[in-house]
């Protein structure tokens, strides 16, 4: 029954992908144009360091799939690409390991094909610290995510019903480990006060994973024999409006959701997240030309992410977050009322231009 469900949520977020319209939040954020902002190429790193941890590019393949056949082949193919590119992956939720051991090779498939690389290991909050220790041992993952997923859990027809104790197992997870801890959402976003309260838990980093891109209250509404949570379709708040709702929450910041493109990431970037994942759209491109599709499209990304950094004058992708950006549509109506400063975003680059000598840029 849990194979089935995880080839159910692959095929209906690969159909969701194939429709999704045009524009997110995403669009609401623009750059101010400074032209004499642009530093040399050469000068420019990829690299990214936060929560303990350091990553080679600030890009990476988010939580998926795993607990069958089928989803086990499609690890395996994202494996190679982000054996090939360099780019840290994570698993899918690894319950169906909990239930049954068989289909372990469907996770640690992970790290047989990326021996060297970063991965992360997925488990519920509902998990116990031992159960926490297997995954983390399976994969020999670098990271543990741990999603929230209550909308999805409310609206699956066979979910959970019971979220008192996430929090509470959350701290127990955080402490019982020795692997950084990364909470996340799967698609409905992050708060403030979520972010303060993971931060007090002992969370090493969070992982806003935004609405915008596959919608799991949408997929299992569609599993369901009436299609009766129709309203939830669409809910939560967008990767941007998460990200601007979490500055200065005192713990880095990983953002995922509707990310489409190279700008997006560079906006996500500038929006203060340490590194930007990608889940659906990299499901699209391995479904329908395998690993080497996705190794062209990650390399083609991470290409021009560098050259967007280059333009903008950002020797890293921190460096980023001092460059001006611009809040537009329902997103600064959104800032407005959770008391965020925009004005600030637009024109931040001139306290540091004052100090540094530099027009509009980081350099």
């Amino acid at each position: 029954m849990i194979a089935e469900r995880k080839d159910d949520h692959v095929r209906f977020a690969a159909e969701q992908q194939r429709h999704l319209g045009g524009y997110n939040q995403f669009d609401e954020v623009s750059f101010v144009h400074h032209a004499l902002a642009g530093i040399d190429r050469s000068d420019a790193s990829l690299a990214t360091r936060f929560g303990g941890m350091e990553w080679k590019v600030p890009l990476y393949i988010n939580a998926m799939t795993g607990g069958s056949v089928r989803t086990g082949a499609i690890n395996r193919d994202l494996a190679i690409a982000a054996r090939e590119t360099g780019v840290p992956i994570a698993t899918g939720s690894m319950s169906a390991y909990f239930a049954d051991e068989a289909v372990a090779d469907t996770f640690s498939v992970l790290r047989h094909e990326n021996p060297d690389g970063f991965i992360m290991a997925n488990i519920n909050a509902n998990a116990s610290v031992e159960k926490a220790r297997r995954a983390v041992d399976l994969l020999q993952a670098d990271a543990l995510q741990i999603h929230l997923n209550v909308i999805q859990e409310t609206v699956m027809p066979e979910g959970d019903r019971s979220f008192s104790s996430w929090g509470p197992q959350i701290e127990k997870i955080a402490d019982g480990v020795d692997v950084p801890v990364i909470v996340k959402e799967v698609g409905f976003g992050l708060s403030r006060e979520t972010v303060s309260a993971l931060r007090e838990m002992g969370v090493r980093v969070v992982d806003v994973a935004g609405r915008g891109g596959t919608d799991f209250a949408r997929i299992e509404n569609d599993r369901r024999k009436h299609a009766d949570y129709s309203y939830l379709n669409g809910w939560g708040q967008s990767a941007p409006a998460c990200l601007l709702d979490s500055q200065d929450a005192g713990i880095p910041v990983l953002a995922s959701g509707g990310v489409r493109n190279p700008l997006d990431v560079v906006r996500g970037l500038a929006l203060g997240a340490a590194a930007v994942g990608v889940s659906g759209g990299f499901l699209r491109t391995v479904l329908d030309g395998g690993p080497s599709a996705l190794i062209n499209q990650i390399t083609t990304w991470l290409d021009q992410v560098e050259a967007l950094m280059t333009a903008l004058g950002a020797r890293t992708p921190s460096d980023l977050s001092r460059c001006d950006v611009l809040v537009h549509g329902d997103l600064r109506t959104f800032c407005a009322d959770r008391g965020i400063d925009t004005h600030r975003l637009a024109t931040r680059s001139r306290s540091y231009d004052t100090a540094h000598k530099t027009v509009g840029g980081t350099a």
